[in-house]
Parts: structure tokens; C-alpha cells; sequence
């Protein structure tokens, strides 16, 4: 039994006469003398915040919660810094992105010529035989002109390449990974894949969509050392950003594996990060027997839930739309799944009390998709809280069904910072009336959640808050912003990263705001994201970031 002090004694003494609650513990930590924001609407920003046993026990002013504090209790002094919830991604390529950070770097290749000589450097530093991957490039940074496997081809004869373009969905092969995958000029694309010819029928080296997994298959997969050390590098990034929690997505129907990877961190002690991951619905009927067999994980890692794709992405002209692109009008994009099968799996998985969480970005898609929604949830589809991710193009008409229907937009903002520097060439200016439309989407009464999509865009939550409220694109073309009526205030922006994502993921009533009983997650920021200018969010430093309170990530600053 634990020993109660004297001024415990005294203090229940005087609680009782008061008629006031009697602690029989103080406190672990108190965090004092800063601006706190709790999340909860309507609520005035507190001072101070009190942990005990992994959770807070009570917000407040320093003043009122000096009562909490006993011999052994920490008192942090806060020096007028901002606490808040801890944030969470609504969706983020974990492993990938930590194999991204250890790999080469094209994000910003601002040319060909960098896009070639990066891939060249790092193929000459790299091992005989070895996989390059990831790399992240966007040719919109050079004009839009799309690499060609010829760029690269005499720098990579030893190494077999499958670099990616930033949103995952159309990647450069040179021709070292062709011949190992067998794709010739007369291979057949698959469904929902395209892979590319040059005027003389020749192999451009792109592949598109479903294409893309043609070489997927054959990459050799991680050893058990490589993925952990990629989780390590992932999970460092996350909380570095002030991350307590991300939903992991798959990037394909090949991540069968990705839950197995994280669960062998977890049983490593690895994990001090909170994950929950999306399994693809492809393999619906694994998740559904590890349900049965072993439940739905913890509070630290948790699954249940499936991914699907209803297309692609703008980026790669694979977005399903129902008119034409204006550059490319022989081309409305195409479903990456079969509608009538994908709604099958979406169905079986509902029917097997499995979340949805399903990728849709054209117009054409994301009506589908709803139309689907609709169909399987009826009269409880609010309460099986669906998911649209990315939710970029819709019309209107989606966008006030989602509002009616409570579907969740799980949106990520710095993609509207980013495309924005292009998107109208593509779709024109009719269609980008209700692109990354943040603004109309909660006046509609929706949900929105927001993430990084991370390593598609930065991982950091400040960023997305920034594109969030400033719209400014990433070329400093828009200094007012990009479609600004689409803009949304700090407070929308906070609450998208926090407390909506706990709502999406069934959690709010234990994390998302600090409120007592919940869990003690919160992140220390070195200012007030709501009092600085604008553009000057994404400069803001995280100092600490806090799970279960402890301080898993401390800036050394």
C-alpha cells in the first residue's frame, strides 16, 4: 500500500469540509504556465495541464491545479509555450516512408538534369544488384515533361531501378527492372495500368495505376533487419513533428504484409508511437480471421479497418473523372478496381464489421464511391463513419452528401499548396471550384480529417496547417492564397488534425482533446499557431512530443 502523506491528510481534510473531491494521489507532472489548448469547442485555452498514470486528470490554471502537486510530482514550467492534443495523420505510408528517408531523395529535383544525376550518385554508392526505390520526383517541378528510362539507363546497368512519382501512382523503371519483370513492348497492360510507349512503340520506362505492380511483385521484400531499422526511421520523423498517432495505409493490394511489419516492431518494443492500420481490402477475408482469432490490437497498435482504390491520382492523369483532362483529352482517367468488385469486397468487409477507408479522387470516383456508401450503410451509415480518402475533386452535389451523410473527407492539405501549382491546367477552371474545398466541405456539415499522405508530402502537421490557412502554393504564386474562400481558420485546421481524427478513428472519447480521463497525448509547440502570422506556421518548433506522458521526442534546441 502506498503511504499518503501529511499533506494529503490535510488536504482531503479540507476537500471533504468543502465539499470538494478528495485525490488520493497527486499528480505525476504538471505542465504550468503556458497557453493550453484543449480542443474542446468553446472551451477558453487553460495554463496548465495534470498527468497522472498515463492520463490527465486535470486542466486548468497553474493556480488551481498547484493542488495537484505533491513531493514526488514533476512540475514542468512551460514559459508561456502552446500545449496541445497530440496530433494525429489521417494517413500516412509508414514503412515507405521510412525507406524513403534512406533512400534517393528526388522531391525537389528541380530539373532532369538533378532528377539523372541524383539517381546516378546514388546508384554508384549503392550495392551491386540492389533495388533503387522510392524517390518521390514530380515533374511538374521541370514543366511536366515525364522522364524517360534513357535518362538513366547508362549510370544503372548494375542496379535495377523503380522510382516513384510522389503520389504512388506512376512510376520510372530503367530498363535493368523492365528485363527482370519481363515487360517488353508487347507485354499487356493490366486493368487499370498503362505503361507507356514513345512514338516508335518504344518503352518510355513509365508505368501507371495497376502497371505498377507488375514490378512491384518482383522486388525482392525487406529483410526482417531492414524494415525494423525503416520503422525506426519513420517513427523518429513522426514524433520529431509532434505525432501521437497515425493511420497507416496501404499503398497497394501488395502490402498484405504491412500489419505484420508493424506488429513485429511492436514486439520488439520498438513502438512508441500509436498506429492504426488499414489492411487492402483485397485481403479483406485475412484481416477478418485475425479479428476472430486475435481481436483488434490496443490502444498502441490497433487494425480492423481496409483500403481501397476506387482510381489514381491527378498527378498521373489516372484520376476518374467524367469529362476529359484538358491536357490530355483522350483521357478521362479510369477505376483502379473494378466498380462491381470493389463494391463486393466493400460490402463483405462491412458485413464482417470491418472499417472502410476507400481512395477516391475524381469526381467520377468519389460519386461512385458514394453511391456505394449509401447502398451498404443505408439507414446506419453515419454511424460506420466512412472514409474518402483524399476527397480532392469532388462536385458539389458529393460534397453536401458527405455533409448529410456524415462521411468522413480525410484530406490532405499540402497536396492543395502543391497541385495548386497546376492542377487548373489539367481540369480546368470549372472543376477546381470544389478542389481541396476545406471551406465548403465543414460548412456542408461534413467531417474533415487531415494527414501528410507521407512520403507523397511532408510529414509535418505545421506544414498542412499552413497550406490549410494560407493556401499559398508551393511556387509563391499565390501570396493571397489559392481559391482563399477555400481557406479555413487555425482552430478548423487544429481541430482537423486532432479531435476529428479521433473521431474517425472511434477514439473520442479517450484522446483528441485534453480533458480529464483522457489519454495524457499532447505535443509543446515554441508558439501559438493561431497568434502568428499566417505564413510563419510552418516555422513554428515542436519541442516536445508526449504519449501516455512521457516525453518521446525533446527538441534539442
Amino acid at each position: 500500500m502506498k503511504k499518503i502523506t501529511i499533506k494529503q491528510v490535510l488536504f482531503c481534510t479540507i476537500s471533504l469540509v468543502s465539499s470538494m473531491s478528495c485525490y488520493a494521489e497527486f499528480a505525476d507532472v504538471i505542465y504550468k504556465n503556458g497557453t493550453v489548448w484543449t480542443g474542446v469547442p468553446s472551451q477558453t485555452s487553460a495554463s496548465a495541464i495534470a498527468i497522472k498514470d498515463k492520463k490527465i486528470v486535470a486542466v486548468g490554471s497553474s493556480k488551481s491545479l498547484a493542488e495537484f502537486s505533491g513531493p514526488q510530482t514533476q512540475v514542468v514550467d512551460l514559459k508561456g509555450t502552446f500545449a496541445m492534443p497530440g496530433f494525429i495523420d489521417n494517413h500516412v505510408h509508414f514503412f515507405e516512408g521510412g525507406f524513403a528517408l534512406a533512400s534517393v531523395d528526388l522531391r525537389d529535383a528541380a530539373s532532369p538534369e538533378q532528377f539523372t544525376n541524383r539517381i546516378a550518385d546514388f546508384s554508384r554508392k549503392s550495392q551491386k544488384g540492389r533495388w533503387i526505390l522510392n524517390g518521390n520526383w514530380d515533374h511538374e517541378n521541370w514543366g511536366g515533361k515525364l522522364p524517360n528510362k534513357n535518362w538513366i539507363d547508362s549510370s544503372t546497368k548494375d542496379n535495377p531501378v523503380f522510382v516513384i512519382r510522389l503520389d504512388g501512382h506512376m512510376a520510372l523503371v530503367n530498363s535493368a527492372a523492365l528485363a527482370k519483370a519481363g515487360i517488353t513492348k508487347y507485354t499487356k497492360a493490366p486493368e487499370g495500368g498503362t505503361i507507356e510507349k514513345d512514338e516508335n512503340g518504344e518503352l518510355t520506362g513509365i508505368l501507371k495505376g495497376n502497371a505498377l505492380n507488375l514490378v512491384l511483385s518482383i522486388i525482392p521484400s525487406p529483410s526482417e533487419q531492414e524494415m525494423l531499422e525503416a520503422f525506426k526511421l519513420a517513427q523518429a520523423q513522426a514524433l520529431s513533428v509532434g505525432l501521437t498517432k497515425v493511420f497507416a495505409m496501404t499503398a497497394n493490394e501488395t502490402e498484405a504484409t504491412m500489419l505484420d511489419n508493424f506488429r513485429l516492431a511492436k514486439a520488439q518494443g520498438l513502438m512508441k508511437l500509436r498506429a492504426y492500420v488499414y489492411t487492402p481490402i483485397e485481403h479483406w477475408q485475412d484481416l477478418d480471421a485475425l479479428v476472430k482469432k486475435e481481436g483488434r490490437g490496443d490502444e498502441q497498435l490497433g487494425w480492423g479497418g481496409v483500403k481501397g482504390f476506387a482510381d489514381g491520382s491527378l498527378g498521373a492523369a489516372t484520376a476518374w473523372f467524367y469529362n476529359p483532362y484538358l491536357n490530355n483529352p483522350n483521357s478521362s482517367g479510369a477505376p483502379l478496381t473494378n466498380p462491381t468488385q470493389l463494391k463486393k469486397m466493400m460490402s463483405d468487409a462491412v458485413e464482417a464489421d470491418l472499417r472502410l477507408a476507400i481512395h477516391a479522387i475524381g469526381d467520377k470516383a468519389i460519386d461512385n464511391v458514394l453511391t456505394d456508401y449509401q447502398e451498404i450503410g443505408g439507414d446506419n451509415i453515419e454511424s460506420l463513419r466512412f472514409r474518402i480518402e483524399h476527397f480532392q475533386h469532388p462536385n458539389q452535389e458529393a460534397i453536401d452528401t458527405i455533409g448529410k451523410y456524415k462521411v468522413i473527407a480525410s484530406a490532405q492539405p499540402y497536396h492543395a499548396i502543391d497541385d495548386g501549382r497546376w492542377a487548373e491546367e489539367s481540369i480546368g477552371s470549372k472543376r477546381i471550384k470544389t478542389t481541396y474545398a476545406f471551406r465548403n466541405i465543414l460548412d456542408s456539415g461534413a467531417i474533415l480529417t487531415f494527414g501528410s499522405d507521407w512520403p507523397v508530402a511532408p510529414l509535418s502537421p505545421l506544414d498542412g496547417i499552413y497550406a490549410a490557412v494560407t493556401r499559398r502554393t508551393t511556387d509563391n504564386v499565390n501570396p493571397e492564397g489559392w481559391l482563399p474562400e477555400e481557406k479555413i481558420t487555425v482552430e478548423e485546421a487544429l481541430t482537423a488534425y486532432t479531435s476529428a481524427n479521433a473521431y474517425a478513428g472511434f477514439e473520442e472519447k479517450m484522446s483528441g482533446t485534453l480533458e480529464k480521463g483522457k489519454r495524457a497525448d499532447l505535443v509543446i509547440l515554441s508558439a501559438d499557431p493561431r497568434k502568428v502570422l499566417p505564413e510563419k506556421i510552418k516555422d513554428i518548433k515542436v519541442l516536445n512530443t508526449i504519449i501516455d506522458g512521457e516525453v518521446v521526442y525533446q527538441s534539442m534546441q
